[in-house]
């Protein structure tokens, strides 16, 4: 009998169609760090937010009173980050536990998504720590954020992530833009939905 999330079949990629936001198969997110910017992102067109604090650290955890009001004030799904400092993807075992906590968090204050990763020190996913996170988060999806870009090899990646449960990642195909990007984001894309 297999548990969640140890399961060693790889999950198909989605591309949303047919809601608020989407577009020829393709659903806008936004990342936004208020609610000001939430209801604008929802007004500009986006399908789907993920809330964070401290954009110019690349995203860290929001607080649950941020996410309260945003949920009051926007219809379209709101992803919050887990992430509890900037910096590298390699947390203590505090660290960890803000972590656990912040998701339980989230739930409980009507997160529709989580977004989080963590690597190990070689530069390859941390799969013991990302399942344990995983079950957490679950029955919601999760996302593995910009943390992918700093991987040792983002296809054999993409796969441990498939077979954790990830339903998204988020990445500018491993170089300075997602233009720059775009050849390995393409290869991804293919690889998820194969």
């Amino acid at each position: 009998m297999k548990r969640q999330g140890t399961s060693s079949e790889r999950k198909r990629a989605r591309i949303p169609s047919g809601k608020s936001g989407a577009a020829n198969g393709f659903l806008m997110e936004v990342c936004v760090d208020s609610v000001e910017s939430a209801v604008n992102a929802e007004r500009g067109g986006a399908g789907r937010i993920e809330l964070c604090s401290g954009l110019l650290e690349g995203g860290t955890t929001p607080s649950m009173g941020v996410l309260q009001v945003v949920k009051q004030c926007v219809q379209i799904p709101v992803f919050v980050m887990i992430r509890p400092r900037g910096g590298d993807f390699l947390y203590s075992d505090r660290e960890v536990e803000v972590m656990k906590a912040d998701i339980r968090l989230a739930k409980l204050y009507g997160a529709d998504g989580l977004v989080f990763g963590a690597l190990t020190e070689d530069g390859h996913i941390d799969k013991e720590l990302c399942m344990s996170l995983v079950a957490i988060c679950r029955p919601l999806p999760v996302t593995f954020h910009r943390a992918f870009d700093m991987v040792h090899d983002p296809v054999a990646a993409l796969e441990t992530l498939l077979t954790l449960g990830f339903e998204r990642v988020l990445t500018s195909g491993c170089d300075s833009s997602a233009l720059e990007g775009l050849p390995l984001i393409k290869r991804l894309i293919d690889q998820g939905v194969a």
